[in-house]
């Protein structure tokens, strides 16, 4: 019987959640509070896309060892720094998220920001690891001004008002779609797939997360 999306999902996304395990560093570190803040908000839920889809694209192209499992853990620690980032009292400021007290709400608000930049830095320190410097670049312009970071701004900008669709439209690219896209692309850089292989996958992962944005909006 062939595995369906939901079960490839489940058992990929459990695979990347034992690396984060080992990729991430223990409590019980100093400092505690930090390493604790990072391992919470890391393994707080989540569906794990990000790095199922990197493990996807390293998969179809045949990618050989497990430096994968580098990217799919700093995909999913710059998801996660996203995520500490826009529940701040200076940005969305929410209380909750996935049911759970948000990192600012469980620790406090410098916490939570440093825990935050930890697990970007350390994402960063993992994907040097593949060996792959494109894998670099391509997640470094995913975040920037040209990515998430871009879209963040833009969306603070246009709060209370009347945007066209456009604006809508780089949003919602540059804030969700940017980080899948590039999720795909990674996995296909390290399994050393073509350019052209890889223009494929970056205009799939563009779709995709535009898809996920509009049904998550």
């Amino acid at each position: 019987m062939s595995e369906s999306a939901k079960e490839y999902l489940t058992r990929v996304g459990q695979l990347c959640i034992d690396k984060m395990q080992d990729h991430l560093p223990l409590d019980q570190e100093v400092p505690r509070r930090l390493h604790e803040a990072m391992r919470y908000s890391m393994f707080a839920g989540g569906k794990r896309l990000r790095p199922c889809l990197a493990y996807a694209a390293w998969e179809t192209f045949e990618g050989q060892g497990d430096k994968i499992f580098y990217a799919t853990s700093a995909l999913e620690m710059l998801h996660t720094f996203s995520l500490i980032h826009d529940d701040l009292p200076c940005m969305d400021d929410d209380d909750f998220r996935r049911g759970n007290p948000t990192a600012h709400k469980q620790y406090d608000e410098a916490t939570a920001v440093l825990a935050g930049d930890a697990l970007c830095i350390l994402a960063f320190e993992l994907l040097a690891k593949t060996e792959r410097i494109e894998t670099i670049t391509t997640m470094a312009k995913s975040l920037g001004t040209h990515g998430m970071i871009g879209g963040q701004i833009i969306d603070i900008e246009s709060e209370g008002k009347d945007v066209d669709l456009d604006t809508v439209k780089y949003i919602h690219y540059h804030k969700t779609a940017a980080l899948i896209e590039s999720s795909l692309l990674v996995g296909a850089q390290i399994a050393g797939a073509s350019l052209a292989e890889q223009e494929i996958f970056l205009n799939y992962g563009r779709n995709i997360g535009l898809a996920f944005q509009i049904i998550d909006y």
